[in-house]
């Protein structure tokens, strides 16, 4: 064998045929050969170096040939095949010299490696005809390790940079496993058997485990990652040195791609390979806590992704760095907030260990003052239990975060809180095994839900009208397993909640009536007054969505729409048919939806009127329901274990609360009760002994026959009711006697004379104590002639003056009643109901009965005077009225607050009520400061219905807002607080009343209205009240002073503070006005004249103190003194201006002050004192400045209250005048309980009807308003203040 050093010198000689050898079979191959034949003779020679071997020191005498075929000509040859073959050949030689090329020029080693990266290119395409070439290539690249000649190079890396990239640029689906697998032979000893990997090696390798290598080109993110799982042990010092520089040094090449995505990059390679990251994660603790927010938020991104993945075991082995990571959910930065609760949903589905450490975190985050961090908790948390129920369900803690949120300030924050709540009740209802945090918490859930009824938002109402009817009592049930949830619901709420979900029926209710009644007016011809009647129908419907001025527009067409699309009209009038079927309903709706455009968030008409739709369709109860109700309660009257096992409550609350079920029911739904067998049904319920049952049964009938008389249309059936009425109405219980005479009086309709008439002769008979029914007789007696005063007046007025007052009221004829004188210890001030004596619970209804006779007369003014004269006797002799001294303390407390009660509810009615006397209005007030405490807190509670029914003319005059003045001498801390949440409520509602009336124009007709509804003028009516205090005796005491001064601020506080309205001047000219008149009551006594003018000045000494700004600016009314209390003085130019205080309590006027405030010492000596009365007679322009008017007011609504008062349930037997209805303390009766506008409620109702003219003059001694408002709750929504104190 020859040596190969003589071949060097002919390696350029390309046509020396001589020094060339080639192997057997195979022809030179030179240049002046053609295409074709050059390719025939490549491919044999390719063949024949293919079956070559690899044998040490064989074929020495090819290298020429080697050398020749690597020569520049052949390299840039123009065919491909050609190219293909050449690279076949020296991919060979590499293969058959390996380890020793016969290559050994840098230059040259460089170029054909070069080359064959070129040619490895066609690799591409696995559809070409060459591609099994092209894979041979590869593989004996593979095979060989041939691109690790390369390491001897010194720009190596700049041979391994291009074919990497061709590598991760030509991979692609078609490519088999075994091309995929031999790129990785050649590539993975480039990187394993590297003295170094350059950053733009790495780059290239880790550029294509991102995006959008990632998601685009997944061949190569796949050949990237098994590139560096099998190399991981090389690139760990690589990637480590990388991130050194760029998370800890800071410094980035920007010509790298991944110096831009280091967080991505840390995330994919701890997919791909955790391990090379070892020493990587713990730098990132210092990035958690950088100044730089962005670096921040880029490490907090990144480790939330990696420790909340499913499997992930980062948080457990990197326990500080997990520290660090929990320490960002407090992270000053609102939007790394935000990213740590966004991804807390992970962490619960995914790792049940850190579940601890994200609910402490979420605890401390659901309280955030950032809106959006607060609510991604409750998406955090909702979602899970949408994906996961039973992580939440485990947890009792994090339903409570969701019940928290609830009670949120923002609403977008509350709606999602219950609906997620609202989905795990139903959830809940559809589930037989529940864990017991579950169980547990839909207990509390449906009650939160009808909570969020107490929010003023329009938009929180609409919330819990469509959670109702969709997650607590679905809809799509059937009828039977509707009525079981219905009843369900009802029977396990709470008394707040049950007066939401009355309230609710209630409101639903008055939108429907609102809209049949627009409905209706689009039946009628075209015309003038009918379109200005829509108009102003649109305009009041309104008031029932939320934005008011915002969906105005979309009414508008939709009247337009109704104008012109019969069929639409058609449907509508089915939605709001009384009788309509729940089935019906919800198709009309459906219908209706799809004539208003496609249903998305853009449409705002179509989400408006669909807003509408949801309120006025019924889709809850219709008659088929009713009858499974029915079924329901019959089965628990009868103790049905099956009815009871199917419902989950026990018989004696199924009965209470299903009948009470029945009874709101029938006060929405009337119609669907007009039906042969549910009427048959109910009446036979009125068979059942138990005595409780019936009561709520004959109010389901009334309200029927409210509707349509049952004797109107089903006569048979009224033959049956009438008997079993009439006995309860002469031998039945007090409630019994009640409810009965009503029924008779709306169902009873062709006999009613007759009836009553056999009933009051048998009655007549019982008004004796030696009848067990006297009770019975004088209840009944009452309600006749409350509800049908004309028809019986002469019969039951002599009943009254012989029976009632002479022999029951004015005599004491039992033992019992008057057991004579009782030793100090046995003395009892207050005794439960059913511990009273029969002649006292007797007298009690006998002074109820009184007042329902003259509410019922309305106009009698001569029985109305001595009625008071009679009741007023009754509370200045403390309940004994004939001052024997042998009565029970405990039942003369009871007695005098009957009569109380009675003179209050007689005040509410216009004509009856506006007889009483300044003396007789003085000794009522004495209740407020009862010695005994049960006397005061149920007069305060009866002080403030009557003030918060139905203003402004079927409440209280204002006069008896002073009466809260008084409570502030009360030395129980909670019963005057309680106090204060009445006047609070009271004075918010009346501030809200003025609001709407003004907003809704007639600022003359409003103007003259305010003397009698403003809570200002309260200030009036206490002064003369706490003048005439009994314990207020020496006008220069000072203690005496102090305990009035205390109460004139505790009804001053809430006028004055937090009320953008205040105004100073009125109050110093009302105060200046009420100094220059006397005591009406006492004219000429002197020392009554002081202390109403000492009043005056503690009054003016406290707005001088309290009030911040003395700003002269418009107040809506002129101050105005009734007269009733007050008495003009007989000099017309009569100014008090003296003080009658002692010093010590007398207050400095305001620095600067030129006008006389009387009562007031002055500290400036320089200025002029000059006379300015403020008398109304005298037409002074400065007295005009400070008595200042205007034609409207804007007060703000006063902040809700808490309402203690609602746990204060109303004493069954006490007075309630059926048309009214009370609004504190829960009473379901009291609820619905009244005989006109029944269906109307006002504050929960957003904007109130707008009252008519008052025909009254400006010193009306009541100041009744004539007009209409709607009567309901002025503290829907208190009842969460309590709950939301302290909470964002």
């Amino acid at each position: 064998m020859q040596d190969p050093d003589p071949f060097w010198g002919v390696r350029m000689g390309r046509g020396d045929n001589l020094t060339i050898l080639y192997p057997p079979g195979c022809r030179e191959v030179t240049e002046d050969v053609g295409p074709d034949e050059l390719i025939r003779r490549l491919k044999t020679l390719a063949h024949t170096l293919q079956s070559m071997g690899q044998d040490d020191g064989a074929y020495q005498e090819y290298i020429p040939l080697a050398m020749h075929i690597a020569d520049d000509f052949f390299l840039s040859y123009p065919s491909r095949d050609v190219q293909l073959l050449i690279a076949c050949c020296i991919a060979d030689v590499l293969r058959v010299y390996a380890p020793e090329a016969p290559y050994k020029d840098p230059a040259q080693v460089k170029t054909l490696f070069l080359f064959l990266i070129k040619q490895l290119g066609g690799l591409k395409d696995p559809k070409d005809p060459a591609f099994k070439r092209y894979f041979y290539l590869l593989e004996n690249l593979a095979y060989v390790k041939s691109f690790n000649m390369c390491f001897e190079l010194e720009d190596c890396q700049e041979i391994f940079c291009k074919l990497f990239k061709l590598m991760f640029n030509i991979v692609n689906d078609e490519h088999s496993g075994k091309v995929k697998s031999f790129m990785l032979d050649v590539l993975c000893p480039l990187i394993n058997e590297s003295d170094v990997v350059s950053n733009d090696l790495l780059d290239i390798i880790l550029s294509n485990v991102l995006e959008p290598a990632k998601s685009q080109r997944k061949n190569a993110y796949y050949l990237a990652k098994e590139l560096v799982v099998k190399c991981s042990d090389t690139l760990e010092p690589y990637i480590q040195a990388f991130f050194n520089h760029v998370l800890i040094l800071g410094r980035e090449e920007k010509t790298l791609t991944i110096s831009q995505k280091v967080y991505d990059l840390i995330y994919e390679l701890n997919h791909i390979c955790p391990s090379v990251l070892l020493a990587v994660l713990p730098q990132l603790e210092f990035k958690l806590k950088s100044s730089d927010e962005e670096e921040r938020y880029g490490s907090v991104s990144l480790l939330a992704r990696m420790f909340s993945e499913k499997d992930s075991t980062l948080a457990l082995n990197h326990r500080q760095l997990w520290t660090a990571f929990l320490g960002r959910f407090n992270d000053i930065s609102i939007k790394i907030r935000t990213k740590c609760v966004q991804y807390s949903m992970h962490f619960l589905l995914n790792h049940p260990l850190l579940r601890k450490d994200i609910t402490d975190t979420l605890k401390l985050r659901q309280h955030d003052s950032e809106e959006s961090v607060r609510y991604e908790v409750v998406m955090a948390i909702v979602t899970t239990a949408k994906k996961d129920f039973s992580i939440v369900s485990d947890s009792e803690d994090l339903l409570n975060f969701v019940k928290e949120r609830t009670l949120d300030k923002k609403f977008k924050i509350r709606k999602e809180a219950m609906c997620g709540l609202a989905m795990i009740y139903k959830k809940h209802l559809n589930s037989p095994d529940v864990p017991a945090a579950t169980r547990h918490a839909v207990t509390w859930i449906k009650d939160k839900i009808l909570h969020g009824y107490y929010m003023t938002s329009m938009d929180d109402r609409l919330l819990v009208e469509r959670l109702l009817n969709t997650c607590l009592v679905p809809y799509q049930l059937p009828p039977e397993d509707r009525m079981k949830k219905l009843f369900y619901l009802y029977a396990t709420i709470d008394d707040n909640a049950t007066k939401a979900f009355i309230e609710l029926q209630k409101h639903q209710l008055a939108v429907r009536k609102n809209v049949a009644e627009l409905i209706e007016l689009h039946r009628k011809p075209q015309d003038e007054e009918r379109d200005r009647e829509i108009a102003y129908r649109l305009g009041h419907l309104t008031k029932f969505l939320p934005d008011p001025l915002k969906v105005q527009e979309f009414l508008r067409k939709f009247s337009q729409h109704l104008n012109t699309d019969p069929q639409l009209l058609s449907l509508m009038e089915t939605v709001v048919s009384h009788d309509v079927s729940c089935k019906d309903s919800v198709d009309a709706v459906t219908q209706i939806l799809k004539k208003l455009g496609q249903p998305v968030m853009t449409n705002l008409y179509y989400n408006t009127i669909k807003m509408l739709l949801e309120r006025v369709s019924s889709v809850m109860v219709d008659q088929t329901a009713l009858e499974a109700l029915i079924g329901l309660v019959e089965g628990a009257l009868n103790a049905d274990l099956a009815v009871l096992d199917s419902l989950n409550l026990t018989s004696d609350v199924a009965s209470e609360k299903g009948l009470k079920l029945l009874f709101v029911l029938s006060f929405v739904y009337p119609a669907h009760f007009l039906h042969v067998d549910i009427l048959t049904r109910l009446i036979a319920l009125l068979n059942i002994t138990n005595a409780s049952i019936s009561p709520p049964v004959l109010s389901v009938l009334t309200y029927i026959g409210k509707y349509k008389p049952v004797g109107e249309l089903y006569p048979d059936l009224a033959s049956v009711l009438i008997p079993i009425c009439q006995r309860f109405a002469e031998s039945g219980t007090p409630k019994q006697a009640k409810h009965a005479v009503r029924c008779l009086h709306t169902n009873c309709t062709s006999d009613s004379d007759e009836v009553f008439e056999r009933i009051l002769e048998k009655i007549k008979e019982q008004l004796t104590f030696d009848s067990p029914h006297f009770r019975t007789s004088v209840v009944s007696l009452g309600h006749i002639a409350f509800n049908m005063p004309e028809k019986f007046l002469v019969p039951i007025k002599n009943v009254v003056s012989r029976k009632v007052v002479k022999e029951l009221l004015m005599r004491d004829q039992t033992s019992a009643h008057t057991p004579g004188p009782i030793s100090p210890e046995d003395i009892e001030e207050w005794i439960d109901d059913d511990e009273l004596t029969e002649e006292t619970a007797v007298k009690m209804e006998g002074i109820k009965m009184m007042a329902r006779w003259l509410l019922g007369l309305k106009s009698d003014v001569i029985s109305a005077q001595k009625t008071f004269r009679m009741l007023n006797a009754f509370i200045l002799h403390k309940g004994d009225l004939l001052q024997t001294g042998k009565m029970l303390k405990g039942e003369m407390a009871h007695l005098r607050l009957a009569a109380g009660a009675a003179m209050l509810k007689i005040c509410e009615q216009k004509g009856v009520g506006d007889q009483f006397t300044s003396e007789q209005f003085y000794n009522l007030s004495l209740l407020m400061n009862d010695e005994c405490p049960q006397v005061r807190e149920r007069f305060a509670i009866k002080l403030h219905k009557g003030l918060a029914r139905g203003i402004p003319h079927k409440c209280l005059p204002l006069d008896f807002m002073g009466f809260y003045a008084l409570a502030g001498l009360d030395t129980d801390r909670q019963l005057r607080l309680a106090v204060r949440q009445y006047m609070m409520a009271d004075i918010s509602k009346r501030r809200d009343y003025i609001r709407s009336i003004t907003m809704s124009g007639g600022s003359e007709k409003a103007s003259s209205q305010l003397p009698h509804i403003m809570p200002d003028y309260m200030l009036v009516f206490a002064v003369p009240l706490l003048a005439h205090q009994p314990d207020f005796k020496d006008p220069s005491d000072v203690t005496q002073l102090t305990r009035i001064r205390s109460c004139l601020w505790y009804i001053l506080e809430p006028l004055m503070t937090k009320n953008d309205a205040y105004c100073f001047g009125f109050y110093k000219a009302l105060i200046e006005q009420m100094k220059n008149h006397k005591d009406a009551v006492k004219p000429e006594d002197e020392i009554t004249n002081q202390k109403l003018w000492a009043v005056c000045d503690l009054a003016m000494g406290l707005i001088l103190s309290k009030t911040t700004s003395f700003e002269m600016k418009e107040f809506p009314s002129e101050p105005r003194i009734p007269p009733m209390y007050f008495k003009k003085h007989e000099d017309p130019n009569f100014v008090n201006v003296k003080s009658y205080l002692p010093p010590e309590l007398q207050v400095t006027a305001p620095k600067g002050s030129t006008k006389v405030l009387t009562g007031v010492t002055k500290k400036t000596t320089n200025t002029v004192m000059t006379l300015k009365p403020s008398l109304p007679n005298k037409q002074r322009p400065d007295d005009r400045e400070d008595v200042t008017t205007g034609s409207s007011i804007d007060l703000p609504v006063m902040k809700e209250v808490k309402n203690e008062d609602t746990m204060m349930d109303e004493d069954s037997s006490s007075l309630t005048n059926s048309r009214k209805r009370s609004r504190s303390g829960f009473n379901l009766s009291a609820e619905l309980d009244h005989d006109e506008d029944s269906t109307t409620l006002s504050s929960v109702l957003p904007t109130p009807t707008v009252p008519a003219a008052s025909t009254m003059g400006p010193v009306s001694k009541k100041g009744r308003i004539g007009g209409a408002i709607d009567a309901a709750s002025n503290r829907i929504s208190s009842y969460l203040q309590k709950e939301t104190n302290g909470k964002t």
